[in-house]
C-alpha cells in the first residue's frame, strides 16, 4: 500500500517539510478605501488548530436552562475574525481609540459596520484555512 510506505519514513512528517498557508488578502469592507477609490485589502493568516480549540473554550458559556455549556458564537465568531487578521494591526491602541473600543473584537466590528460584510469576512477567515478536497476525497486519494 502506497500510504503505508511513508508512514515508515517518519522524517517525512517533521515540520520542516510541512506546507505553510500563504496569507490572503481580503478587501473586508467597501467603507474603507485606498486613494484609488479602491477597497482596502486586509491581510488575514490561517488559523491554527491550537488557536482555534484555545478561543472556542474561551468562548464556551453555561447555559443554565439546558444544564449544558454552549459555545458564544458571535463571542468565537470576533474572536477569531480578529485573531486571523495581520493587517490593520488591530491591537494598535491609536486605532482603537479612534473608533473609543479597548479590543481587537470591538474593533473589527466597528471597522467592518455592515452586517452583511462583517458576516462574508468572518466567513472568509473560517474558510481560509480548509483545502478545497474534503477529508473523505483526501483518504481516498492515500487509499490508491
Amino acid at each position: 500500500m502506497k500510504g503505508t510506505i511513508f508512514m515508515e519514513n517518519l522524517s517525512l512528517f517533521l515540520k520542516d517539510n510541512k506546507v505553510k498557508k500563504e496569507n490572503a488578502f481580503f478587501p473586508a469592507t467597501s467603507s474603507l478605501l485606498a486613494p484609488d477609490g479602491s477597497p482596502l485589502l486586509w491581510e488575514v493568516r490561517a488559523i491554527s488548530t491550537s488557536e482555534d480549540e484555545a478561543v472556542r473554550e474561551e468562548c464556551m458559556i453555561y447555559d443554565a436552562t439546558h444544564s449544558r455549556f454552549r459555545l458564544d458564537a458571535s463571542r468565537y465568531m470576533a474572536k477569531i475574525a480578529a485573531l486571523a487578521v495581520v493587517s490593520p494591526n488591530l491591537y494598535n491602541a491609536n486605532l482603537q481609540n479612534s473608533y473609543d473600543v479597548s479590543t481587537p473584537e470591538d474593533l473589527i466590528r466597528e471597522l467592518i459596520d455592515n452586517p452583511h460584510e462583517y458576516q462574508a469576512f468572518v466567513r472568509f477567515v473560517l474558510q481560509f484555512g480548509e483545502n478545497s478536497a474534503s477529508i473523505n476525497e483526501k483518504v481516498e486519494s492515500a487509499k490508491n
